[in-house]
């Protein structure tokens, strides 16, 4: 490879973790609140609601059924009315952080689903309020398991910006459509499959280790 091409992956590798890490963050904005909604307004939840409940998981199924590349089609015009264009690894943030929060939603709802109701009721005898349950004991109790649901969030946010490279969303997955696939560029098209190998698995290896740490710490 050239210097240019070396250069132009690198700039890839950026682009490629900057939409990760940005798409999971406004993700876990939007999807944390709807994750702690659905857990609360549950039928055995602090304060059931069948209504908001239903209305919450229907939207969760609906968004998370839409593959992503269909998702960049639907909602461009709401891109270009954020960001101002449709394409780049900017304008790709709007449908990751799209696609991301009903994901994490239903990993936030599976999590604090985990935490035993006897710690609950220990909370509710002792006088605390559902926010204080909330934000103590489910999220305090589930936070190796949220760390864990992170873990993989950002995985699969990863492997959703190399789609995004299909119609000019930046990183490594555009890079590896516009030369390894259309000009029959072997060489980059397995340096950027290697790449995103690898920055999954320091993801995983990082999430890991806070995991364990966070374990150990509650123990």
């Amino acid at each position: 490879m050239t210097t240019n091409e070396i250069n132009m992956i690198l700039v890839g590798v950026w682009q490629t973790v900057y939409m990760t890490l940005v798409s999971t963050l406004f993700g876990y904005v939007l999807g944390l609140p709807w994750g702690i909604a659905l857990t609360v307004t549950a039928k055995d939840g602090l304060h059931p609601n069948k209504v908001v409940y239903r209305i919450l998981d229907i939207a969760a199924n609906i968004m998370r059924s839409v593959p992503f590349l269909i998702m960049l089609i639907l909602v461009m015009p709401l891109t270009m009315l954020i960001v101002g264009k449709t394409y780049g690894s900017t304008a790709t943030i709007v449908p990751l952080v799209i696609s991301a929060a009903p994901l994490i939603a239903r990993m936030v709802e599976s999590s604090l689903n985990e935490v035993d109701h006897g710690v609950i009721e220990a909370a509710q005898s002792a006088g605390a309020t559902n926010f204080q349950i909330v934000t103590r004991v489910l999220i305090g109790e589930a936070r190796v398991s949220l760390v864990s649901g992170a873990t993989i969030t950002i995985g699969t946010v990863l492997g959703y910006s190399a789609m995004a490279g299909t119609i000019g969303g930046g990183g490594l997955g555009d890079i590896a459509i516009r030369y390894g696939y259309y000009r029959y560029q072997a060489d980059i098209l397995w340096t950027t499959v290697i790449l995103l190998v690898l920055l999954v698995q320091l993801f995983q290896a990082i999430g890991t280790l806070i995991s364990v740490r966070m374990d150990k710490r509650h123990i």
